[in-house]
């Protein structure tokens, strides 16, 4: 029981030593930007598709679709960051390391998620309709195509990595206290 009281104490002296950027309240930084995290990949993916696949969807979803894209790509790197920093309180734990390596994974795809976000707001908005005024049918039924293509890949390999990071993450907090 002594043994047990130690540990508890010196985890509650390195959390306690954590920097302002790593902590809200008190309490750390990271679960509560993942929680935003996990629920925005999935909404902005829905309305990328939605945007691509239903035309009246995509006038009323206007410039929110690479509005959140953005957000997203801005805030998964906040989270990463404070993810590290728990990280190297918590220690090497092969649980943590695990879903370290997921996160980093996400990265790239958030990006994608934005560039793809922004690209398919200017085509819809400008591009398409210029393209066909010029009578290049061709190059905008192969330029929509690609699109399409993009939206799709990007989308599933966005969910596909957020709900990996996501699970691994509640692996590495409950995995113990669940059969």
């Amino acid at each position: 029981m002594v043994h047990w009281a130690s540990e508890l104490f010196t985890g509650i002296q390195r959390v306690s030593n954590m920097n302002n950027f790593t902590e809200f309240f008190g309490l750390p930084l990271h679960p509560l930007l993942v929680h935003a995290v996990v629920v925005l990949v999935p909404l902005t993916v829905i309305a990328l598709l939605l945007a691509q696949f239903w035309p009246r969807a995509r006038r009323r979803l206007g410039g929110v679709v690479p509005i959140s894209a953005l957000g997203v790509a801005a805030l998964v790197p906040v989270t990463m960051a404070a993810g590290k920093s728990l990280a190297d309180i918590i220690g090497p734990l092969p649980a943590v390391l695990k879903h370290e390596r997921y996160a980093q994974m996400l990265l790239p795809w958030s990006i994608g998620l934005a560039v793809v976000a922004v690209i398919q707001w200017i085509w819809f908005r400008w591009s398409k309709a210029a393209l066909h005024q010029a009578e290049r049918f061709r190059t905008a039924t192969t330029a929509g195509v690609l699109l399409t293509v993009a939206v799709v890949v990007v989308s599933l390999g966005n969910l596909t990595v957020v709900i990996l990071t996501g699970h691994s993450g509640s692996r590495a907090v409950w995995g113990d206290l669940m059969p």
